[in-house]
């Protein structure tokens, strides 16, 4: 397709909108906020201000922190395709796993909860669920179209990368390649990907905000290829936007930080700032060609590992008048997502069985869990999957302090984060052994059968 037009919200159609939304704001059922997850690709806390990094940009996502709940110990798998299928099935990964980039068709996603709660559902962004192995790929023709299409994923509308087979997926940034509720959009020259992802987010919400709207926007951001932004020197030349270069990466993030707060402004434009819960999150730890500095000390990225730097993201929840601003010690991970979201929509009674996660709501809200998670557990094996030979299958659970593998490896992930040396858990005291004996207790709790129906 050409002659393609971005999805852009002209300022006078902004002034009718806020206009009417001052009489219809809270047209949507009592109870149920609008709710946009945010899940940025590829950064770990080191690269986020809030938390401590110093080599970034991201004065907007540190401002959503500074006034909304900011979480600690926010934990993700260390690879996308892990924390794609975790998040949005609120099951760990050996409970659904099928190949890395498919997501079981057979399996329901947060989209078709947040429809069944009253929710109109949206994802735009990334999706890369579908069919990931290229044709030439050793077994690749037993894998192909084997996973969920967004058609099948319970949104009302897309707008998303990489839709179907990998090797027509094209840019994700300059000149993008998207597919926008099935139809697909290429020779798009002068436009960002990821501007348009976002467009496509502000609009649903302006189109759709008298009912309340679930928004999943997977970022493309700021993931491999490092290629110039908008922000960058180099996109003035548009012979230049593809330019892969670990250089850009720095603007990458900035832009990233960026969109997040062209978001959060065209949220409050529309009149739905109070109305809307707004969580920022990361699907894994940064690319290991970039090194970082977070609190005085250079941090490499850790992707695709299993230490702390591969899995130990951020997690911040903003909603004004409702979230108060602070900062959470407790621990979370990717099967808790649609727990939260049961109990955010109002239909916590309503969970289906045999999701993993627990709701962090109330601490969101600022609240005390009555009954907070004390580990948190990991199956990891991105096999079968083009490049993912290189990866051995990882069975862990981490408390506050410790880690411990199945094999028997454990670890002090607060002094020792990238694990360098095991430890004995005979010399660590009494808190080592407590840790060691509910680590073992909740990896054996996890690697039992499920029983149908429980």
């Amino acid at each position: 397709m050409t002659g393609f037009r971005p999805f852009t919200i002209c300022l006078p159609f902004l002034a009718i909108a806020l206009c009417s939304l001052v009489l219809v704001a809270g047209g949507q059922e009592k109870g149920q906020p609008h709710i946009v997850l945010i899940m940025a690709d590829d950064i770990g806390v080191e690269g986020i201000g809030a938390y401590g990094g110093e080599s970034y940009s991201t004065p907007r996502i540190d401002q959503l922190a500074a006034e909304g709940m900011k979480f600690t110990e926010a934990y993700s798998q260390p690879l996308c395709t892990p924390t794609r299928v975790q998040i949005m099935t609120g099951k760990y990964n050996h409970r659904n796993w099928l190949y890395f980039g498919c997501l079981d068709p057979s399996e329901k996603t947060f989209g078709h909860y947040m429809k069944q709660a009253g929710y109109r559902t949206c994802i735009t962004g990334k999706w890369q669920l579908h069919s990931y192995d290229p044709p030439d790929y050793p077994g690749a023709e037993t894998r192909r179209s084997r996973g969920m299409h967004p058609n099948d994923a319970g949104f009302d509308d897309w707008f998303l990368f990489h839709a179907e087979h990998t090797e027509d997926k094209g840019s994700r940034y300059g000149k993008p390649t998207m597919m926008k509720n099935g139809e697909l959009v290429t020779g798009i020259k002068d436009e960002y990907g990821e501007d348009l992802s976002a467009d496509f987010a502000l609009e649903f919400l302006a189109e759709n905000h008298e009912e309340p709207c679930f928004v999943y926007y997977p970022m493309a951001l700021p993931h491999w290829p490092m290629v110039p932004t908008p922000i960058s020197d180099a996109w003035s030349d548009p012979d230049r936007r593809l330019e892969e270069n670990v250089s850009y990466f720095p603007d990458m993030v900035a832009y990233m930080d960026k969109v997040v707060g062209r978001l959060v402004d065209g949220i409050a434009d529309l009149g739905l700032a109070e109305d809307t819960l707004i969580i920022f999150y990361s699907d894994n730890g940064t690319d290991k060609r970039i090194t970082s500095v977070q609190n005085g000390k250079k941090f490499p990225g850790g992707k695709g590992d299993t230490t702390q730097a591969g899995i130990h993201v951020p997690l911040i929840g903003y909603w004004p008048g409702t979230i108060p601003a602070g900062e959470c010690g407790d621990i979370v991970d990717a099967s808790d997502f649609v727990p939260m979201l049961f109990e955010a929509a109002g239909r916590e009674g309503e969970m289906p069985p045999g999701l993993d996660g627990q709701s962090f709501f109330p601490q969101l809200l600022g609240k005390e869990h009555p009954s907070p998670r004390e580990w948190a557990f990991f199956w990891y094996d991105p096999r079968p999957g083009w490049d993912k030979d290189q990866f051995t299958r990882s069975v862990f659970a981490l408390d506050h302090r410790y880690k411990l593998y199945d094999d028997g490896r454990f670890y002090d992930t607060v002094k020792d984060p990238f694990e360098k040396k095991p430890l004995r858990y005979w010399d660590t005291g009494e808190e080592g052994t407590r840790s060691i004996n509910r680590l073992r207790s909740a990896i054996e709790s996890q690697m039992q059968p499920v029983v149908p129906g429980n």
